[in-house]
């Protein structure tokens, strides 16, 4: 949610959601980006949440496991800190939403062997997302083909703006066909590292 790779926030995933929802919806969406660059779940946890608005949202959004996946934090670590996450958020929002842990086995920044182990390291924190979203009460929303080379920013590891739009799409896509997207919908409120 920090928004690398692109210039604005109203490029990056928040600022994309927002839009395309707010189409779909012919209607206003209210949204907040949380977030900072190389943060973990245990960091935006611990420093992140309490720079949150005390409210009451209809979505929220939480981008989380390149971090945690780099910086090699234990799984059972990744799982505790993301079902707090969900316990804290599900009591503020209508619908928690995680997305996917990015496959860092296509990012074509990283050198092999790193890019390989790292992608199956991501691919087991994603594992673990899935499951705490099943007990957790939230939606988990697979990856589609962002890490392209096209959708991505020119450091090649970011999304671009394109790329942003393309996630924001899937995202919009799996809550209409969840149903989780109600027409009275009108804030969108996103939280990650």
């Amino acid at each position: 949610m920090a928004g690398v790779g692109v210039d604005t926030q109203q490029q990056a995933l928040c600022g994309q959601l927002a839009q395309q929802m707010a189409d779909a919806q012919s209607r206003q969406v209210i949204w907040q980006a949380c977030g900072r660059n190389g943060a973990t779940a245990a960091v935006c946890r611990r420093e992140l949440l309490a720079t949150l608005e005390p409210e009451r949202w209809d979505l929220v959004v939480i981008v989380l496991g390149v971090n945690d996946t780099t910086h090699l934090t234990p799984r059972w670590r990744w799982r505790s800190e993301l079902m707090r996450l969900l316990d804290h958020f599900n009591a503020r929002a209508d619908q928690v939403l995680v997305t996917a842990v990015p496959p860092l086995g296509r990012f074509h920044a990283l050198p092999q062997p790193l890019r390989g182990w790292f992608g199956l390291r991501a691919g087991l924190l994603d594992l673990d997302a899935q499951r705490c979203c099943a007990m957790g009460r939230a939606l988990h929303v697979p990856m589609a083909g962002i890490f392209e080379r096209h959708y991505l920013a020119r450091d090649g590891y970011h999304p671009s703006q394109a790329g942003y739009a393309l996630w924001a799409a899937d995202i919009l896509r799996c809550l209409t066909q969840s149903s989780c997207l109600s027409p009275s919908a009108t804030a969108s409120a996103s939280s990650s590292g």
